[in-house]
């Protein structure tokens, strides 16, 4: 059994992947298991990623996994979640990179600690500049419950740094089945995946370790893209408010996840001149019939905790969904 399974999905990063796959030689180790999955892409990345596999392949485990089809980046984690052996298990995105020795590190953390998974910090990289992103945890190096991480609703926590590359997580967690993604989601595939994580799995650590550089503005990357697969985040925290409503404590958690839920309308109505105009209409009718789908107690009062512009913009979605059910 490898100590870790790295697994790497590509798609169309041509221009990317020879920097992650020069960051995973520098991570390397022959206990190591790195599965690069191409989710067959149209450039040259089947090409570079063949010759990687076999050039890793004297440094460290190596298996390259090419999709008949595009399937999405949870598709694709997916398919290497299938394939992984390691005792950890780890992500990194195919146009991302990492710093030397930071894997050997994460090993560690997870040796010394023994909970199911830790999370860590990442470096957020826009062009040439640098910036810091901390899981919004103070209590680091600490194993504790990742139930209770997930409030308070009214400030950012953990279930909000959803970025399933910033961490490792121990095998038990797929034999329980808490790590494969939701199959098909094209975008937010990290935020039912980490509401599900934080509420099922039992242990849990922050550790203060910058290993990931989190490449931002990519153009080719689905948040830069206006096209109907954005609206994929919908399907998602419809997910995330099914089952925390069925969870035991819905009556503590739902307020944080409708919270949620609706700043991520909010944002996505603010920015909806990025969309192609028929994909705008389709969030904005989406999104109102998610609105009339909430809890309608913990709606309210998210409306009532959120900004005069973003609550407005909602309100507004909320009286159509009323007219329109009023005239029928």
């Amino acid at each position: 059994m490898p100590k870790l399974s790295v697994i790497v999905p590509f798609y169309n990063v041509q221009q990317y992947a020879p920097d992650t796959l020069r960051s995973l030689r520098l991570n390397a180790d022959r206990d190591f298991e790195f599965i690069l999955v191409d989710d067959h892409s149209k450039d040259e990345t089947p090409a570079i990623l063949e010759r990687a596999a076999e050039d890793l392949s004297d440094v460290a485990q190596v298996r390259y996994i090419r999709h008949e089809q595009n399937g999405g980046l949870a598709t694709a984690r997916n398919t290497g979640l299938d394939a992984a052996q390691g005792e950890y298990l780890t992500f990194l995105d195919g146009d991302d990179w990492l710093a030397p020795g930071y894997f050997t590190e994460l090993v560690s953390a997870m040796d010394d600690l023994g909970c199911d998974f830790v999370r860590t910090d990442h470096v957020q990289a826009t062009a040439r500049a640098r910036s810091v992103s901390r899981v919004p945890i103070g209590r680091r190096w600490e194993v504790f419950s990742p139930r209770e991480a997930i409030l308070p609703a009214h400030r950012s926590t953990s279930v909000d740094y959803a970025y399933a590359w910033a961490g490792a997580y121990h095998r038990r967690l797929v034999d329980k089945g808490l790590l494969h993604f939701t199959d098909g989601l094209r975008t937010a595939e990290d935020r039912p995946w980490i509401w599900k994580l934080h509420r099922e799995a039992e242990s849990f650590a922050v550790v203060s370790l910058l290993g990931v550089f989190y490449r931002r503005g990519v153009a080719s990357s689905l948040t830069q893209i206006g096209d109907v697969r954005q609206l994929d985040f919908i399907r998602a925290f419809d997910q995330v408010i099914e089952e925390t409503a069925a969870d035991r404590d819905a009556g503590l958690l739902l307020p944080k996840a409708v919270r949620t839920y609706c700043a991520i309308i909010a944002h996505h109505l603010s920015n909806e001149d990025r969309f192609e105009p028929a994909v705008a209409r389709q969030l904005r009718s989406m999104s109102a019939a998610a609105i009339k789908r909430m809890p309608q107690d913990a709606l309210a009062d998210a409306l009532e905790a959120m900004d005069m512009d973003r609550s407005s913009k909602l309100r507004r979605l909320r009286r159509r969904v009323t007219t329109t059910g009023a005239a029928a």
